[in-house]
């Protein structure tokens, strides 16, 4: 197979990478995902108070008329709400807060334990789509990083290969989505605990020629926090950091944003994914806290996969 061409650079708190089959295509479509990544930050970054999501919190009670691109980014989040039952929940802003992640996460500091806020759950959240109309009750704080970065990778794929022509790639911390034809034998994704030396030490490998990947885990994200060590994995209706059962959970899907919204809810769920995950035929890859694999729905068995 070719080597594909790639380009990375650091967007969203995380590390943002594109690859695609054609070389005059590289320099565009790494333009491209920067300036939709910029735009997705600025219109939903909790961190930022100049933020289109920060001024919704702002108005909080009143009809707020929000962008396409925050109403498709809402939209998004609250289809994961629905999808998962709630274990996907895009109003644990303020259960996010609580624990200390109020604050680009490079900045976060230890500071003292406060009681654990749950979320008030997605049905508080008053949305009329056809008008992109949002009303936030006061009290209610979003966050949409369980999948935003999953629904920018399936949109800038698409977008990037519909301009170019030629096979796409992206990745997201993690996330990933690919769009037009894939390389012969398809996209070779390396799959680890921490996605940013997956490809030099990979615990597995595998091929994909459509749709998305994501893995959710809570070995890489933490800090400290009332002196406990804390992650970013949040169950909304306890607020508090999700149990370690799974280290991490990797699940293929049609789109990165399913994906990501049932690697996410496998996380909060601990053990009873296995169930979850089987009883809607969904592939995964799921690894325990003592290094254990488990697979479900016929997640693709790999020889290079490695030893726990």
């Amino acid at each position: 197979m070719t080597r594909p061409y790639s380009a990375a650079f650091p967007a969203l708190g995380t590390t943002a990478r594109v690859l695609v089959t054609e070389a005059a295509a590289l320099g565009p479509a790494t333009a491209l995902l920067r300036t939709r990544l910029s735009e997705l930050d600025r219109a939903c970054s909790r961190f930022r108070t100049d933020s289109e999501i920060s001024a919704l919190h702002r108005a909080s009670g009143r009809e707020v008329e929000v962008s396409p691109l925050l109403a498709d980014a809402l939209s998004a989040a609250l289809r994961a709400a629905w999808l998962s039952g709630g274990l996907v929940d895009p109003t644990v802003g303020g259960s996010l807060t609580a624990l200390g992640y109020d604050r680009d996460f490079a900045e976060i500091t230890d500071g003292p334990a406060v009681a654990p806020v749950p979320a008030p759950g997605s049905h508080w959240v008053l949305f009329e789509p056809a008008r992109r109309i949002v009303v936030l009750p006061r009290g209610v704080t979003l966050d949409l990083g369980a999948t935003a970065k999953a629904f920018a990778a399936d949109q800038t794929a698409v977008e990037i290969a519909r301009r170019t022509g030629c096979g796409v790639l992206v990745n997201l911390g993690g996330d990933l989505a690919v769009a037009g034809p894939a390389p012969a034998g398809g996209w070779q994704v390396a799959i680890g605990d921490d996605h940013a030396d997956a490809a030099a030490r990979p615990d597995t490998t595998i091929a994909l020629t459509s749709g998305g990947l994501a893995t959710s885990g809570i070995a890489r994200r933490t800090w400290r926090r009332g002196g406990r060590t804390v992650h970013h994995i949040v169950d909304p209706r306890t607020g508090e950091p999700a149990d370690p059962c799974w280290r991490t959970v990797s699940v293929a899907a049609k789109s990165c944003v399913d994906a990501n919204t049932a690697s996410t809810a496998s996380v909060v769920l601990g053990f009873a994914a296995l169930e979850w995950l089987g009883s809607r035929e969904i592939p995964a890859r799921l690894v325990s806290s003592r290094g254990a694999v488990r697979t479900t729905a016929g997640w693709p068995g790999d020889r290079r996969e490695r030893a726990s």
